[in-house]
């Protein structure tokens, strides 16, 4: 690969794109491909419930389909934008890569763990990691998207509730959650920089490449099975590839450039109401009384991070 101009190393923490650089008329667009993302991720846990494989091992599948899936267009219409990453560029996509395969990694089987609703909220916690980082790196968040952040997360918490055990498989449980939600974070930061100057099917085919691979390996360690399920369950798994993988993280990817990290990682929390409602809908898992609520808290909370950017934005 051919050698980028020399760029600072540092991870740069600016807002995702100058101020004014985005049309109002594109962020909308912008923010329907949230919405999209948002909607196609809610699929994963009902998906991932319904399908009769080994979490780690449809954790693989769907990384290793999006693979295949992306390759006619990267190799084909992309060869040129993948031949011309820099080092640091595929550095810090790999980066991206393996913070996501061990998101995946430790999420699912925190579900086995931990209750749902402890592995849930503890995963979640996403946006609140993603600003501290941010604050640590000298990028300054106004008290709007702290508040937002804190209140979009409140909502998952009414949601999901709060039902940590003292067990030691449970605390562990709740650890990996934990650790999740930092890898999701640290995966969505490294995304909105390499975005600043990568496209996002070269982005995206080499990020899914690398969680695809770790995860491979990954089951070939621990001995999950790669094999032998129905055809139901295969369905399933493409399914799973097309909603949650290619239109729910690659559309993630897309937009964390224009949106900026604080409103993205935000949004994703709307996943866990989604998720709630698809399950009502397709599984005949009635949501509790509090996802209505709930849901309101967190779209609160998301408006307070994307007015409270908008102005951050507007004084740079």
């Amino acid at each position: 690969m051919s050698a980028a101009p020399a760029r600072r190393d540092a991870i740069r923490t600016a807002p995702a794109v100058p101020a004014g650089a985005v049309p109002p008329a594109a962020l909308r667009i912008e923010g329907l491909l949230l919405a999209t993302a948002i909607a196609s991720v809610s699929f994963s846990a009902p998906l991932i419930a319904a399908t009769a494989a080994p979490a780690l091992a449809v954790a693989f599948w769907r990384n290793a389909m999006a693979v295949g899936a992306l390759t006619p267009f990267a190799l084909v219409r992309h060869r040129a934008e993948l031949r011309g990453l820099g080092r640091r560029e595929v550095l810090l996509t790999v980066g991206a890569g393996v913070l996501l395969a061990l998101h995946f990694g430790m999420w699912l089987p925190s579900l086995h763990m931990t209750s749902v609703a402890s592995s849930t909220a503890l995963c979640t916690t996403t946006p609140i990691w993603t600003t501290l980082v941010l604050r640590l790196r000298g990028h300054r968040p106004p008290a709007l998207v702290w508040g937002g952040t804190a209140v979009a997360f409140l909502g998952v918490v009414i949601l999901t509730g709060v039902d940590l055990s003292l067990s030691t498989r449970a605390l562990a449980g709740d650890a990996l959650a934990l650790a999740a939600g930092m890898a999701a974070a640290g995966y969505v930061l490294l995304g909105a920089e390499v975005r600043r100057t990568v496209g996002t099917v070269p982005y995206t085919y080499v990020c899914y490449t690398t969680t695809a691979v770790l995860l491979l390996i990954t089951c070939l360690v621990s001995g999950s099975s790669l094999g032998g399920y129905s055809g139901e369950s295969w369905l399933k798994l493409a399914a799973l590839t097309v909603t949650a993988q290619l239109l729910g993280h690659s559309l993630i990817n897309r937009v964390v450039k224009s949106l900026g990290p604080s409103v993205t990682s935000t949004a994703i929390l709307l996943e866990t109401p989604g998720a709630a409602l698809i399950a009502a809908l397709w599984l005949g898992q009635l949501p509790q009384a509090a996802a209505y609520p709930a849901l309101v808290v967190i779209l609160a909370g998301l408006a307070l991070v994307i007015m409270g950017d908008r102005r951050n934005k507007q004084q740079a």
